[in-house]
């Protein structure tokens, strides 16, 4: 039996590995960010982009606080502390039958949380190119 795409997700997180996104991701997967206006399709920008969040968000204060999760998708609450920045947020994640995550959207408060999110995320994207 393979792993959950929830369990999946929460190891990678856990662990802070970025190297399994490309096996969660589905080929079509969508990412949809709090501070960029398009969204990102397919694995390899939606892979790009997580990549980036695990460097920016994860750190020794971040937690899952609460989750929802149905037969296809799932809301996971979060809670951060980013340059002295309390960052609340929540990822909505949906899964295809082949448990590879088809879209993910991240949602953020307060508005200077989404402040500091736009610098890092900005500054960890163009590193990366």
């Amino acid at each position: 039996m393979t792993e959950h795409p929830l369990e999946t997700w929460h190891r990678l997180v856990r662990t802070q590995d970025a190297s399994g996104l490309n096996a969660l991701l589905a080929d079509d997967a969508v990412f949809y960010s709090p501070v960029v206006h398009a969204p990102q399709r397919g694995r390899k920008l939606a892979a790009r982009y997580l990549a980036a969040a695990f460097q920016v968000f994860f750190n020794p204060t971040f937690r899952y606080v609460r989750e929802i999760a149905g037969a296809s998708d799932a809301m996971l609450e979060f809670e951060t502390d980013i340059d002295g920045v309390q960052v609340n947020g929540v990822d909505l994640i949906k899964w295809n039958g082949a448990g590879q995550i088809v879209e993910f959207k991240v949602m953020l408060r307060p508005l200077k949380a989404i402040n500091v999110i736009h610098q890092r995320m900005a500054a960890m994207l163009q590193a990366d190119q």
